[in-house]
């Protein structure tokens, strides 16, 4: 496989994020859905509507999302629309709940090291291809949280989430809490899930992930810690596999800030870069890219 091209700002504005974008040479067509992290209730660090307004004007797509396994605002299809509604998502943006109502798309993973077909909202089947807006900052499950995440658990559907949880255990988000994978079995099926969405999209697929408001915990924490980390920039790429880990290589790289031991204290006790390697060994990324500066 040829190296991955992934561009890099060190800027960060709602601007810069549409050129990253147009570096990319890719027109993104038809029916555009628009895959972010609209942010828990609660949560201070995600990104705003108004950051992501001018990429999602640009390519006009819609905003979609799937409801959450776990308890918060989000775990219900009528509790998920009024959040988004207090977050003026739907303000600004046609936004569509994948998994507002069942049954779940089975996806299927034939080469799956741990699950077999992942469980996703079933209105994914109308669109076309996907742009994957990824705040990249810290997981207290995953270790980070980037573009193999908003494919993985942000495209899965509740029932999807619990058997990503799980490794396939269990569906029911009433128990999956207890029945919680090994951790490499947990970012192994991780990494299953987000090829089978790489797979339904069949390159028309592209990737921002913003390092800003570097957190150790997710927009998906309701009490999260704030940033430790000062920002970093914006990365665009057509490699999912590839932009995660310039991100993670550039979290190492930042040895003068004085959170990077914390930041790093989180990916590596939950063993993040695992997902990475194993969606490698899939085949649908590389982690042989060219860091590209603009």
């Amino acid at each position: 496989m040829d190296k991955s091209k992934v561009y890099f700002s060190r800027e960060i504005t709602p601007e810069k994020v549409t050129e990253l974008y147009k570096n990319l040479g890719v027109t993104l067509s038809g029916n555009v859905a628009i895959k972010l992290h609209s942010g828990e209730k609660g949560n201070q660090n995600f990104l705003k509507p108004l950051f992501w307004k001018p990429i999602i004007d640009t390519v006009k797509g819609t905003v979609v999302e799937c409801n959450t396994a776990y308890d918060g605002a989000r775990n219900s299809t009528e509790k998920h629309k009024k959040l988004i509604s207090e977050h003026e998502w739907d303000k600004y943006f046609t936004v569509d709940l994948l998994d507002a109502e069942g049954p779940d798309l089975e996806l299927q993973i034939p080469n799956g090291k741990v699950l077999k077909s992942n469980s996703v909202g079933k209105n994914i089947v109308n669109y076309d291809s996907m742009l994957v807006l990824s705040h990249f900052k810290g997981h207290p499950a995953g270790g980070y949280g980037g573009a193999l995440k908003q494919l993985s658990i942000g495209c899965a559907s509740s029932r999807g989430k619990s058997l990503i949880h799980s490794a396939g255990f269990t569906d029911d988000q009433s128990i999956v809490w207890e029945h919680m994978a090994e951790q490499d079995l947990f970012l192994e099926s991780m990494s299953d899930a987000a090829q089978s969405v790489v797979n339904f999209f069949d390159g028309k697929i592209a990737y921002i992930n913003v390092m800003k408001n570097l957190s150790v915990d997710c927009d998906c924490c309701a009490v999260a810690e704030d940033p430790c980390m000062k920002d970093i920039g914006i990365l665009s790429s057509l490699d999912p596999v590839a932009i995660d880990k310039a991100c993670i290589d550039l979290i190492y790289k930042a040895t003068d800030d004085a959170g990077q031991k914390h930041f790093l204290e989180r990916l590596e006790s939950l063993h993040g870069v695992h997902t990475v390697e194993a969606a490698e060994a899939l085949g649908f990324g590389t982690t042989d890219y060219e860091l590209i500066e603009i």
